[in-house]
């Protein structure tokens, strides 16, 4: 009988770590189901209106409202009168017996809903200033006065008034494929965002007594109707923010005439609100590619902010497949403007700010904005619009289609910090990329703040390394988001939570689904993969209304990467990261069995025993034997290596054989209830390193921990887990062999 030619490997150390306690035990996740499951149990089955693979469907739709809206601000009074007709389309397949008006600035009244479900409590130091607007001053009036609303014959329209919701009741139903005109007229006082909080509002500049006006959901609007919800009439509670559908807008904003305003959309009269010195600067600023030219001068804003005119000009805008509009008005308005390439188009990045954000925002503000566009566009599709506009409004950060408001002042002897310059270049991309994310991938704010939050706040990280590789990004890099995922779980929810029910909202909303999106990239799926699969979801849904789902479905469709096991575990669960090394095992070659070989055994398979020659492992720990599975070995059955070699290698094969002389058993285990890749890095006793990564399915049956092995031709002399802090591992003093006692890299 032919004897098996086996090969012994004897123990040759045995190393244990224990897990570190002073992480605290956690709940693992708020979900029961095997994680690597697929998602049916989660998601909305696939329709003819959103398909499987998270394409809109042959039945997708969505409605149409276009507004032609006449406003007056009155300044002294800031007060805002408004006149608008909504022409509203209905492309959906159903029969609509009334319309839901969006109402956001009831939100501000007295005794509101959203301000009776919020808890308070006493604070014992109080600002003067604060506590006397709080608890002495008489409440000014808020929110929307409806005067009338007619349809396009001039008769009255049945409506009533729900909160931040308007019903409007139809004499008949909207068919299919018809369209309705009616007209609204309002007004309402505007705050001082500043004292009263808001996303909009004035701020008020005592030493000249001028006002900054950033207007926002300062009309009625048109709620959502859809193939997901119907109405999306949720009420405004103040943090989730705005469903709209798309339209096409024609707005004259008639001010003080010495204002100067910028708002979304075209201005169309430019030549009458400008003087032709201006209109000339503007000409040049579009051809402009390097750096900003100044259209409107910091001398002539200081002499217009002394003026207080009585007069009044009206500017007049053009949007054309927006969701949305934005006012930014002043006299102390400096304006610059540059013009962008954006594909085969010129786009003009433009910035509005008075003399007190000089010389910071002349500087910094409109170059901003144009790398910004630059940026999101490679990323996702080609700006569609004609400009960008960042407004310089201190303690603001908020968007609408072109235009958004950001904060960043320098001191009073024109110096700016480091912190405050950084968090203004931050801001000003955060909210010029929100044009992209949700203002044209117009997704549910009320309901999933993350997909406007989350996905932009990503693509802001990314933006800002491409600006800066240093640049101090709070969002996006792993290691940031540690602290609050090793947090109370009783203060934690899922990213999948409504917007109103969320304890941290930042961390949830913003932080959190970007880190998820950049392990994505740069861990999971790879750059290459994740950049085509999140290219071809902004596509697909540009000027469309996706829900999580879409998105989901097309980051597997167009990758061929399952991500099932991630979206339960990052997006569904409060589950964490933490993996660790569990035990190592040291093993060598030995020509001679010293051990009890009763213990050596060879396993059973489906036809017999195995064959050599082969390699056989003996971990030094056979509790886990079954003797019916498993046959022992005898001394006889061993064969030193170097003859095995000899007589069974060619002399081409000895030439390039490998010389393996150590053996590691790693065993990695998983504290933590969230999967993810492992990433190893091997440090040998020469200094040199290799560093490996396997995949989240090393994990997929259900096992708490895995096994690897590595064969070397060196002594290992260190052994590290995620050693670039890619995962957002909670505990990195169980990520070494041996044990390092150091202080956590996250404390």
């Amino acid at each position: 009988m032919k004897r098996l030619s086996l090969l012994l490997l004897f123990p040759a150390m045995l190393f244990a770590q224990e897990k570190n306690t002073t992480v605290a035990p956690k709940q693992q996740g708020k979900y029961d189901t095997n994680k690597f499951s697929q998602m049916y149990d989660l998601m909305a089955t696939p329709n003819m209106f959103r398909t499987a693979s998270g394409a809109p469907g042959p039945a997708y739709y969505q409605q149409q409202a276009d507004y032609k809206i006449d406003i007056e601000l009155d300044d002294k009074n800031s007060k805002l009168n408004g006149s608008e007709t909504i022409t509203y389309s209905n492309n959906s397949p159903d029969s609509l017996e009334y319309l839901w008006i969006q109402l956001d600035q009831n939100q501000a009244k007295a005794n509101t809903q959203s301000t009776l479900a919020e808890a308070e409590k006493i604070n014992q130091v109080f600002p003067l200033g604060s506590f006397s607007d709080k608890y002495l001053k008489k409440n000014l009036e808020r929110g929307f006065n409806i005067e009338y609303v007619k349809d396009s014959k001039g008769n009255p329209m049945s409506y009533t008034i729900n909160e931040t919701m308007m019903r409007i009741d139809l004499d008949k139903p909207l068919k299919p494929g018809e369209k309705i005109s009616f007209a609204i007229k309002w007004w309402y006082n505007i705050n001082n965002y500043q004292k009263e909080g808001g996303r909009s509002g004035y701020e008020f500049f005592e030493k000249d007594g001028n006002k900054l006006y950033v207007i926002a959901q300062f009309y009625p609007r048109m709620a959502v109707y859809n193939d997901v919800e119907g109405w999306q009439n949720m009420q405004f509670w103040g943090s989730g923010e705005f469903a709209l559908p798309f339209g096409n807008f024609d707005v004259n904003i008639t001010v003080p005439a010495d204002h100067v305003i910028n708002a979304t959309g075209e201005l169309t009269n430019r030549s009458e609100v400008f003087t032709a010195e201006q209109v000339k600067r503007y000409e040049q600023a579009q051809k402009a590619f390097d750096k900003p030219v100044v259209i409107v001068t910091q001398a002539e804003a200081e002499a217009a902010e002394k003026g207080f005119s009585e007069k009044k000009k009206t500017w007049k805008f053009s949007a054309k497949n927006v969701r949305d509009f934005g006012i930014a008005s002043s006299r102390k308005f400096i304006y610059d403007a540059m013009a962008v390439k954006i594909g085969n188009r010129t786009v003009m990045a433009e910035s509005v700010y008075p003399k007190e954000a000089n010389p910071l925002w002349g500087e910094t503000s409109t170059m901003t904005v144009a790398h910004t566009l630059k940026s999101y566009s490679s990323h996702t599709f080609d700006y569609p619009y004609p400009k960008a506009v960042s407004v310089s409004a201190e303690d603001q950060g908020m968007e609408y289609p072109m235009i958004c408001w950001n904060y960043g002042r320098p001191d009073e002897n024109g110096k700016t910090s480091r912190e405050v310059k950084n968090g203004m270049i931050g801001v000003i991309i955060h909210e010029v990329g929100h044009t992209f994310f949700p203002m044209i991938v117009n997704s549910d704010e009320r309901q999933w703040t993350w997909m406007d939050e989350g996905l932009n706040s990503f693509l802001e990280y990314l933006a800002e390394q491409e600006l800066d590789p240093k640049f101090p990004s709070r969002r996006g890099p792993a290691r940031n988001i540690v602290p609050y995922m090793s947090g109370d779980q009783k203060f934690l929810e899922p990213i999948m939570s409504n917007s109103e029910t969320i304890h941290q909202f930042g961390n949830n909303a913003y932080g959190k689904p970007a880190t998820g999106l950049n392990i994505l990239r740069e861990v999971v799926m790879g750059r290459e993969l994740f950049d085509y699969a999140f290219k071809t979801y902004a596509n697909r849904w540009k000027f469309k209304h996706p829900t999580p789902e879409d998105f989901f479905r097309t980051m597997e469709d167009a990758s061929a990467v399952d991500l099932d096991w991630f979206w339960r575990g990052w997006f569904y669960s409060t589950d964490f990261v933490d993996i660790g090394i569990k035990d190592v095992k040291q093993y060598y070659v030995s020509d001679t069995p010293t051990a009890d070989i009763k213990e050596v055994k060879v396993r059973k398979g489906r036809f017999g025993y195995e064959k050599g020659p082969f390699v056989y492992l003996v971990s030094g720990d056979n509790a886990e034997v079954d003797a019916s599975k498993k046959k022992a070995l005898k001394v006889e059955d061993f064969k030193p290596l170097a003859d095995y070699v000899n007589e069974t290698f060619t002399t081409e094969e000895k030439a390039n054989i490998k010389s393996p002389k150590y053996f590691y058993e790693v065993e990695f285990n998983k504290p933590g209830g969230m999967i993810m890749p492992i990433l190893v890095e091997i440090t040998y006793e020469d200094g040199s390193k290799n560093n490996y990564q396997y995949p989240a399915q090393i994990w997929r049956k259900g096992n708490e921990s895995a096994k690897k092995v590595y064969a070397t031709e060196k002594r290992i002399k260190s052994i590290q887990i995620d050693p670039k802090l890619l995962t957002a591992d909670i505990d990195v003093t169980n990520n070494s062999w041996p044990k390092v006692e150091e202080k956590s890299k996250f404390d």
